[in-house]
């Protein structure tokens, strides 16, 4: 059993938990996930079983898109609903729809974002949610995001002195759409967050392709469940594609360095290749040399051993 299974990730667990139900599920210990959602959070997350775990860092997708919910008139701990209130003012008068649509397009582009107290990236060696959990506040270093989209979905909803709307954003990877859902409150001049949300797509997965976990039982107790999976080379479809002759095979599975063919040229050192048999099967993950850029070297060998 291999391949890459779009999962529909329920609400109340984390990637970590849909991984470890996989491996029951399907009696493997080769399971790994593409991208950590938080528990609240709903949708796309690709997850690799048996050989497709050595695909996992190209599946990060650069871009993903989400539908989310922002409550404006409060802001969280967290960012999101599942935090303690720390700040509120009522929101009074109304805000618009043309002043919404406003902050929502002065945003698309590049922008400034600090990542949450309540997130996985490493300070000094420590998560800041292991900081956060104990009360203490670091500084966290900004980075630069890309939104490309960023879109008013619904009507504004304004009641109990609170603001509610639905947007769409499509980001770069490393995005917290509760730290923009914030920053979205900030720019509107009140303390806000982020009340709901799904991932609907990453990368080129979309969430209309993607399976339940009680789909997934399904399938598994029918013996359909491998059909219900990507292969290896469907889920890397959007790499650079090379078709070598079986005669190039053997060489490959043994992790040889091959010409770089003219067509590769261009390409940045490093930059993954995805190297195919005759057979259409994915064998191994190569890039461009770092030295000779006549030559391409292994990064991932895929085939069996057999």
């Amino acid at each position: 059993m291999e391949g890459v299974l779009l999962l529909n990730k329920p609400a109340g667990m984390t990637s970590h938990d849909c991984v470890a139900k996989m491996r029951k599920l399907a009696k493997t210990k080769k399971v790994g996930h593409t991208g950590t959602l938080d528990p609240d959070v709903t949708g796309v997350l690709p997850i690799c079983l048996g050989r497709a775990t050595k695909i996992v860092e190209y599946l990060t997708a650069s871009s993903k898109t989400y539908e989310a919910e922002i409550t404006i008139g409060y802001s969280t701990t967290t960012e999101d609903s599942s935090g303690e209130e720390i700040s509120r003012k009522s929101v009074n008068p109304a805000i618009t729809k043309a002043e919404i649509q406003e902050v929502l397009h002065s945003m698309i582009g590049e922008i400034e974002q600090i990542p949450p107290m309540y997130s996985a990236v490493k300070v000094r060696g420590k998560k800041l949610y292991e900081y956060a959990r104990a009360g203490i506040e670091v500084e966290r270093p900004s980075r630069i995001i890309t939104i490309s989209e960023l879109i008013l979905l619904s009507d504004i909803i304004n009641k109990n002195n609170l603001t509610k709307f639905r947007f769409r954003v499509t980001c770069s990877k490393g995005t917290y759409v509760r730290t923009l859902a914030v920053m979205i409150g900030e720019r509107l001049g009140y303390p806000a967050h982020m009340s709901h949300l799904i991932r609907t797509k990453s990368g080129d997965f979309d969430l209309k392709d993607c399976l339940t976990f009680e789909e997934v039982e399904e399938a598994i107790e029918s013996g359909n469940f491998q059909k219900s999976l990507l292969s290896i080379g469907e889920a890397l479809k959007d790499l650079p594609k090379l078709i070598i002759h079986d005669t190039l095979k053997e060489k490959v599975k043994n992790g040889a360095v091959l010409e770089l063919p003219l067509n590769f040229q261009d390409l940045n050192v490093g930059s993954p290749i995805a190297v195919y048999g005759e057979n259409r099967q994915c064998l191994a993950i190569y890039a461009k040399h770092p030295t000779k850029h006549h030559l391409m070297k292994p990064t991932k060998v895929l085939m069996n051993e057999s």
